[in-house]
């Protein structure tokens, strides 16, 4: 698009750039559900510079591909319209709607002011071009935003799902529960790994009753586990050991020979106690 086919879309903006600002604005409180004043407030600031940034770029020449320079203040203001969005809940699809609900006031001063049918049908052409590239741009950096905000709660979910307690003074336990894949265990050896350095633990529990099954992956993934904590300074015990997953182990031929394995978190805190030279004295209910 050659800037004097720019021409009658500039021309547009310049006259009523206000009043297509207000149509705007109550084409996007109709989609909305419930009216909130703050959100009003908000809609109507970036409305505002949006508009004003799209007759900016149109008057210096700006296409149809919002990729080039003159569309730059556009794409920002989009990307941050879309990542906003994003964290606050909307769909992609309310997003794009935003934008696609400019045509309507420009489709209808276009047919004011516009007499000549073929410069109308041209007008036309380029407004809803243009306003299709913006939707489909915030559309995608809604996406981007969403991806990141995705990966940033699996963290999270991770980080919770694999804390690690102190059970006693130098000896840590480590709960896991679900499958253990090449991620997650990235995230239980790094929250190990701090722990131990935090607290200067000796011992380390692994604690794997809630681990579902145990093959080769998951047995490597325990033993660079255990081979990072013991460059730290801390053994490890693995419990949870059911007889199925004995059975899976021996089958598998993992070599576990150098690692204390326990078949309770119980047996293994025992083990541990012992380790740091602390006894445990059983107190037997006096009948009454």
């Amino acid at each position: 698009m050659s800037e004097r086919d720019n021409d009658a879309l500039v021309a547009l903006l310049q006259r009523h750039e206000a009043a297509i600002l207000d149509e705007w604005l109550r084409e996007q409180s109709a989609s909305r559900r419930r009216g909130d004043p703050a959100q009003d407030a908000e809609a109507r600031t970036t409305s505002r510079e949006l508009l004003a940034a799209i007759a900016g770029a149109l008057a210096a020449g700006g296409g149809a591909d919002i990729a080039g320079a003159p569309w730059e203040k556009v794409r920002d203001i989009l990307a941050e319209l879309s990542a906003r969005r994003a964290n606050q809940g909307y769909s992609a699809s309310d997003t794009a709607t935003l934008l696609f609900a400019l045509k309507q006031p420009l489709f209808r001063h276009l047919r004011e002011d516009v007499k000549d049918a073929g410069k109308f049908a041209d007008a036309l052409w380029r407004a809803s071009t243009v306003v299709d590239s913006l939707g489909l741009h915030a559309t995608e950096m809604y996406q981007k935003t969403r991806e990141q905000v995705i990966e940033r709660q699996q963290r999270e979910l991770l980080e919770l799902s694999t804390p690690v307690v102190e059970l006693w003074e130098g000896i840590l336990a480590l709960p896991l529960i679900g499958t253990l894949d090449s991620g997650r265990t990235q995230v239980v050896m790094e929250s190990l790994l701090e722990k131990i350095v935090e607290s200067g633990a000796s011992i380390a529990i692994i604690d794997i009753t809630g681990v579902p099954t145990v093959d080769t992956l998951v047995a490597q993934h325990l033993m660079k586990t255990v081979a990072a904590a013991r460059l730290m300074g801390a053994d490890c015990i693995i419990s949870g050991i059911r007889p199925q997953i004995a059975q899976t182990i021996v089958h598998l031929g993992v070599d576990l020979a150098q690692v204390t394995t326990k078949a309770s978190l119980a047996d293994a805190f025992l083990v541990a106690l012992k380790r740091t030279g602390s006894e445990v004295h059983l107190r037997q209910a006096q009948k009454g």
